[in-house]
């Protein structure tokens, strides 16, 4: 919209005839001035609004009409999987993951030197000879361990699945592999330690998923490629590229060794051990596996027909352009997204509607065993429930790592986090098995989970008026509105009062539709000594029977 002419003196007017010019006339001139001042300003920011509001729409024109890319290796399906092996990993709420491996052994020390990395990586630190690194295998023989002892552990903490680390970037694998020497076959120990753990986490109801490198740092074969960033990578293979991650043709010979030996021990893993539900990897940024994305997919596809349901997470492999998580189109790859490592999304939008879980170490980044958490935060029952409750609000699973040391024991710290853990969980865990993101918008208080018609209002931030006000949305039928029905502790039963129940004045609307509800806490939880957990039920009413209803609730 222009300007009007209106709105300027006309460049023939006699100025000395306007008001801003005659000393008798100062103060309404000056009215004048700010009034067309103001004038030209309303029209100016109208005009940047209106351009602004243009150019956003068709920024978002051209991002809806952006052309799809074809892809061969990029995601081979859009939307969530809807199998029952799906559905039961969206319903877990709470897993382990365990770290353990032979560098447990020196547990982030050396030669009296403290290593402040992740103590799993030592094997990499100038501080650590590589020679002797490879014959800590040599004194791997765990004489505490006791897969039955972690097992009921786990399940005493609440968990319903678990990772296991069956090699890490080091190469030293925890099953007797027949395509290595570097493995538990070697050790003083020699017992197959992945079996004995499938066999006691499943015997406790609990699912397994195995954890495997794709580094492999003692295969002669193995190479990270260069050292081009990932970004490069991908310009490269979208301008149609070649790029070749390989120094020399005999590097390049090597490699495919290498990839031979990785699918055989991924074949081996499934023929050992048929009971797991999925397989975790580790590595895949290496520029030298993304440049073998056809490579990698194919492997991909037969691992799930050799295993129907097989779960694989978004880390394995980069689609034909170096796109990991997601492909150069934006869709997951694979099953769920695993970017949310010791991190949780802050809202629902940020999970973009895909599958997705957060693992989290105790410490601050410590996997593997590292014998001084004295220089880094150590996280408390309480931040763990937190993180998990939060994960679960967000359609998501939560998962904690643990590091047993070299012989085999789950340090003290994690033991006595895994039991206050389970404590709350044993009260609690309702609230997170099979439980989502709620139609509840989130509130000061803490988080809101679903599952079917009730709504658990996990309380972390008591108000001081003992009070939980609870917000409900706004119906989207005409007359109705939403009420809670019931009200009462999870962990007790005990009912839980709505503030001015069988009065008109129960709840209050805002301007927009919705709905408050004040929950009084009952007086066993005015002072708790842990988070607690209201279910609540909701109906949706014709507004007109409101206040017969609430009189019926009393």
């Amino acid at each position: 919209m222009a300007a009007s002419k209106a709105d300027f003196p006309s460049p023939t007017t006699d100025t000395t005839s306007l008001p801003f010019v005659r000393n008798e006339g100062r103060r309404w001139a000056v009215g004048y001035k700010e009034t067309y001042i103001i004038r030209i300003m309303k029209r100016i920011l109208f005009l940047s609004a209106l351009l602004c509001a243009t150019f956003s729409i068709r920024m978002h024109a051209q991002t809806d009409d952006k052309e799809h890319i074809p892809l061969k290796h990029g995601a081979h399906r859009t939307g969530r999987r809807t199998d029952a092996a799906m559905q039961r990993w969206r319903e877990y709420g709470l897993g382990q993951f365990i770290h353990w491996g032979v560098y447990a052994i020196p547990g982030g020390v050396w030669d009296g030197k403290t290593y402040t990395g992740a103590a799993e990586w030592i094997r990499s630190w100038k501080e650590m000879p590589n020679d002797a690194y490879d014959n800590l295998y040599k004194q791997f023989n765990p004489a505490n361990f006791d897969a039955k002892r972690w097992a009921v552990q786990a399940k005493e903490m609440g968990v319903r699945y678990m990772i296991f680390t069956t090699k890490h970037h080091d190469g030293f694998c925890l099953w007797p592999s027949k395509y290595s020497d570097y493995t538990i076959a070697a050790t003083p120990y020699k017992k197959d330690i992945v079996k004995e753990l499938v066999d006691a986490y499943a015997s406790e109801g609990i699912d397994v998923y195995l954890y495997f490198s794709i580094i492999d740092w003692s295969h002669p074969g193995y190479t990270p490629g260069d050292n081009a960033n990932p970004a490069q990578v991908r310009q490269a293979l979208a301008a149609g590229e070649s790029y070749n991650p390989f120094k020399s043709k005999e590097q390049e010979e090597k490699y495919e060794t290498f990839k031979t030996f990785t699918r055989n021990q991924l074949l081996e893993l499934l023929d050992n051990y048929p009971e797991i539900k999925g397989l975790w990897f580790d590595g895949s940024w290496d520029i030298s596996w993304i440049c073998n994305a056809a490579w990698a997919d194919s492997l991909g596809l037969e691992l799930r027909e050799k295993h129907p349901g097989l779960i694989i997470g978004s880390r394995f492999r980069a689609d034909e352009l170096g796109y990991r998580h997601v492909d150069a189109n934006g869709d997951l790859i694979d099953d769920y997204d695993q970017r949310f490592e010791r991190n949780l999304p802050n809202n629902l939008e940020e999970t973009r509607g895909f599958d997705w879980d957060c693992v989290m170490t105790i410490p601050e980044n410590q996997w593997g065993y590292h014998r001084d958490w004295s220089w880094t935060y150590v996280k408390t029952p309480y931040e763990l429930i937190e993180m998990a409750v939060k994960a679960n609000s967000l359609d998501g699973n939560f998962v904690i790592n643990f590091g047993p040391d070299g012989n085999g024991a789950i340090r003290k710290e994690e033991c006595e986090i895994a039991k206050e853990i389970g404590i709350w969980m044993a009260k609690n865990g309702e609230a997170l098995y099979g439980a989502h993101h709620s139609i509840l918008e989130k509130q000061d208080w803490g988080y809101s989970t679903q599952n079917g018609d009730n709504i658990y209002l996990s309380v972390f931030n008591k108000p001081i008026n003992n009070m939980i006000r609870v917000k409900l949305p706004k119906s989207n039928k005409k007359d109705m509105i939403y009420i809670i029905a019931k009200a009462e502790i999870l962990s007790t039963k005990e009912i839980v009062r709505i503030n001015g129940n069988g009065k008109s004045g129960a709840y209050y609307r805002d301007k927009s539709g919705s709905s408050y509800y004040d929950l009084i806490i009952p007086e066993s939880l005015r002072n708790p000594a842990a988070p607690f957990v209201i279910v609540i039920e909701i109906k949706e009413i014709n507004k007109g029977d409101l206040e017969s209803y609430q009189q019926a609730l009393t």
